[in-house]
């Protein structure tokens, strides 16, 4: 049994890490025009699959508030633990921002002085600036998120190797973000969307997407309705039933 301190660094290392690849992959793409947005989906699927194995052990590697509330919602989670979880998550995105910025300051300097078009970097934007079409592609992949990692995780449960469920889980995430990435980044996490958006927005970036609503709200609230929702149509329909307190490789 891990106290609450040891899951609480858990959290925030591991959705530290997701952040420092995929934020670190979409620098490396807009500021020296390297990779493209087939390295971006993959770097982002590697950097939750290194944060699941840092943080899997002992929290459970939930990463995501989104998650965290969808698998308290169909009581596969305490809710005495919910608090410490999403705030170690929501600063593990911040300071995972925090590093890949002051890592690529000097070029960003030199490519965008103003920091006016560079917000992208961090954190996510609409490709139609109006709320429902974001909140409703948020929401879909999100519930695809979820859904799909309780199947992979009571799947490699079952058949004693649960060991592989990270690499399916990384392989998951890849492919929401090749399939449903274009509508508005496939964010599916307020941990790594709001707080890297807060964290450029205290360091003066402009444009950073809190001008408008259908930036910034459809990855918080379409992230948690649609996990809730993708986790509880599977626990009514092919999902076991839910096991209280259970942690194993839930994550993103």
């Amino acid at each position: 049994m891990y106290t609450k301190a040891q899951e609480f660094m858990a959290e925030f290392f591991g959705t530290m890490f997701i952040l420092l690849f995929g934020c670190g992959v979409v620098a490396m793409n807009n500021l020296f025009n390297l990779g493209g947005y087939t390295n971006i989906t993959i770097a982002w699927g590697v950097g939750v699959f290194l944060g699941i194995l840092v943080s899997n052990r002992i929290s459970g590697a939930h990463l995501n508030p989104a998650v965290t509330l969808a698998l308290a919602a169909t009581k596969r989670f305490p809710t005495n633990k919910i608090l410490h979880y999403i705030i170690a998550q929501m600063l593990g995105g911040f300071v995972g921002a925090a590093i890949v910025y002051y890592f690529y300051a000097a070029k960003l300097v030199l490519i965008d002085p103003s920091l006016s078009h560079s917000a992208g970097i961090f954190t996510t934007f609409p490709a139609v600036s109006a709320f429902m079409p974001s909140f409703m592609a948020e929401l879909i992949a999100s519930a695809i998120l979820l859904f799909g990692i309780l199947a992979i995780v009571e799947h490699f449960n079952n058949e004693g190797a649960g060991w592989l469920a990270p690499f399916a889980i990384g392989g998951l995430i890849v492919a929401l973000g090749m399939s449903f990435g274009g509508m508005h980044g496939y964010a599916m996490n307020p941990a790594r969307d709001l707080s890297p958006r807060i964290f450029i927005s205290l360091m003066h970036f402009s444009n950073t997407g809190f001008e408008n609503t259908a930036a910034w709200l459809p990855p918080v609230l379409g992230s948690v309705i649609g996990a809730i929702v993708g986790a509880v149509v599977y626990s009514y329909t092919i999902g076991q039933k839910p096991t209280l307190y259970k942690t194993d490789a839930e994550s993103h």
